[in-house]
């Protein structure tokens, strides 16, 4: 399938490893011009090494603080002098954070609320001019079904997400005049840097476990095949919402969690 990619300028937020890379390879083999923006400069350079090697395309990397605005601004001028113009924004920096609410601190939300919210108004604010002048753009805003129905001790990344939700409603409405959609997809649990890490931390008291039985003791509570997710799952999904085959389509926040999620 065409989805008409080719030449797109696309940003991806947290681009460096899991969805977000898994979305920045789809997009360059469809053509798009993409830059992936991560913190750590290392993991963006592993992350284009490995795009090339499977794409055969280049994305340019950029080491970005999306809870430091002015780091945005200078970063988003700078492509903007290389590249003219901005078409499609992928808010996906962030990680789980979850809590008992007794344990929640000042620091605890202010990181998370930085990254998650913050991050994705500073990355809107800095390319929707762009979008404007083009006569049109896409944004997909990355949440969690957490932000629609929150368990217990989420706090507080399903805080973060629902406000994302909301974010991605209100300004689809605000910006709809401009032909720019705003849409969020609510991804459940994948294979992806954060759990690696988790694995890793289990491997301290349970030296046998196998990255296989982790991913496998994660997937019991998904009722799709009782597995995690591949990011590549989450990628298309990501990447269609981007394009212009889904050119009538904004304000909406998709599921993709294998059956999880007690709401749609």
């Amino acid at each position: 399938m065409n989805l008409k990619l080719e030449g797109k300028k696309v940003i991806i937020t947290g681009g460096s490893d899991g969805i977000g890379k898994e979305t920045a390879k789809i997009m360059a083999q469809e053509g798009a011009d993409v830059s992936i923006f991560a913190r750590n400069t290392e993991n963006l350079k592993k992350a284009q090494e490995e795009i090339k090697k499977i794409t055969n395309k280049d994305v340019d990397v950029y080491s970005v603080d999306v809870q430091n605005m002015e780091e945005i601004k200078n970063t988003i001028s700078k492509i903007l002098k290389i590249k003219g113009s901005i078409d499609i924004l992928i808010n996906n920096a962030g990680t789980s954070s979850a809590h008992p609410i007794m344990n929640i601190t000042k620091e605890i939300m202010d990181d998370d609320l930085g990254t998650k919210l913050f991050g994705a108004i500073y990355m809107m604010q800095a390319v929707i001019p762009s979008m404007k002048k083009n006569g049109g753009g896409s944004i997909v805003n990355i949440t969690t079904p957490g932000g629609k129905a929150s368990p217990a001790n989420t706090v507080p990344t399903s805080v973060s997400r629902a406000a994302g939700i909301s974010l991605t409603k209100a300004t689809s409405k605000e910006l709809s005049e401009y032909n720019i959609r705003v849409n969020t997809v609510c991804v459940g649990t994948f294979k992806s840097g954060q759990h690696r890490k988790r694995y890793k931390m289990r491997l301290k008291n349970e030296p046998s476990l196998t990255i296989e039985q982790f991913y496998e003791e994660l997937g019991q509570s998904v009722p799709l095949g009782n597995r995690v997710g591949e990011a590549e799952e989450a990628a298309n999904l990501i990447t269609f919402l981007s394009s212009d085959l889904s050119s009538y389509i904004t304000g909406t926040a998709i599921n993709v969690d294998g059956g999880v999620s007690p709401v749609v």
